[in-house]
């Protein structure tokens, strides 16, 4: 078997404590990616695991050239595995899958033709007849329609790892925290055209799960950051402007409206919570006009000393059966 020079899918599996499993996920794997008939390689990152796993990779990556094994020092988190297999990998296709076996491998050669034949940048797959607990599904039923609503990217599943990218999405791609999950709402912002395919879900068989209830908290914190980042990442003083104006606004006819009292009408206002009200709304006001000047600062500064684009241009692909297709206007 000899390693191929440049694969045309690459596979980014995380790992963490799963060495009971890795012996079926690489042969389930091979056979499936096989079957497409294209070169591939196994992008296997290990998140410092402490079983045996980093072992048996090492083992798997001697044996098998197609593998490629990501070592991360500790664990770093699943979002971090992801980032770190993404920067590695070489194919034209990216493929992200779970290491519990849980997502189904056979289902991959599905994916990607469904991303090719309907021209797709992203294909998500959808676990319909899910095999976990009622703890997890339950959280999971909300946070996916949550998420839908927050981001405006409508899908069933957003916590199925099992995705089928085009390589120029996910290399644009920046996450952080428990972003993982929200790889098709990041990715929006670029524009992408993506679908959802249901796919096979099996029942954890070895192993435990390494998700509990606080991850829900987190991941719903991250939610804020990209709904923050997708709508107001490029143009801070919007938000904080525009709660600066409602605020001060507020604030200064208060404030005016008791001037007139006292003025007019000779009133005393001194002791009225009127007055403290106004002057506290019209304070905040000036300090989320000024939080709204700062974050602009801070995204130009961000933006033109990393040489960062504010756009994204689509990769020119040829029409099925001819040439690329010719420039808009032609």
């Amino acid at each position: 078997m000899s390693a191929p020079t440049r694969p045309e899918i690459s596979v980014v599996v995380p790992l963490y404590n799963e060495a009971e499993n890795l012996d079926d996920l690489h042969r389930e794997m091979s056979t499936a990616l096989e079957s497409t008939g294209r070169e591939f390689e196994l992008v296997l990152v290990d998140d410092g695991s402490t079983d045996g796993t980093r072992a048996r990779l090492l083992a798997l990556e001697e044996s098998d050239p197609r593998v490629r094994v990501v070592l991360l020092r500790r664990n770093f988190g699943q979002t971090a595995a992801f980032s770190a297999g993404f920067d590695r990998a070489e194919g034209d296709f990216v493929v992200t899958s779970d290491g519990d076996l849980q997502n189904d491998p056979a289902d991959i050669p599905a994916l990607l033709a469904r991303l090719e034949s309907d021209d797709l940048d992203m294909v998500c797959g959808w676990r319909r007849e899910r095999k976990d607990p009622l703890s997890k599904r339950i959280p999971s039923f909300f946070a996916n329609r949550l998420i839908s609503w927050s981001t405006g990217v409508q899908l069933h599943d957003y916590g199925c790892s099992l995705k089928a990218m085009r390589a120029e999405v996910v290399k644009g791609l920046r996450l952080y925290g428990e972003m993982h999950r929200f790889i098709p709402a990041v990715a929006s912002w670029m524009g992408v055209a993506l679908a959802e395919v249901p796919v096979n879900h099996r029942p954890r068989t070895r192993g435990s799960s390494k998700y509990g209830l606080g991850r829900t908290v987190r991941v719903l914190l991250d939610l804020f950051t990209v709904k923050f980042l997708l709508a107001y990442g490029t143009r801070p003083a919007h938000l904080f402007g525009l709660m600066g104006l409602a605020f001060g606004g507020t604030g200064f006819v208060i404030l005016v409206y008791l001037a007139g009292i006292k003025l007019f009408a000779d009133q005393a206002i001194g002791g009225r919570p009127l007055l403290l009200l106004g002057a506290l709304l019209f304070l905040t006001g000036v300090i989320l006009v000024n939080f709204g000047l700062m974050g602009e600062l801070l995204v130009r500064t961000w933006h033109e000393s990393q040489d960062k684009p504010i756009y994204v241009v689509q990769e020119r692909r040829p029409r099925p059966g001819g040439d690329a297709a010719p420039p808009s206007g032609s």
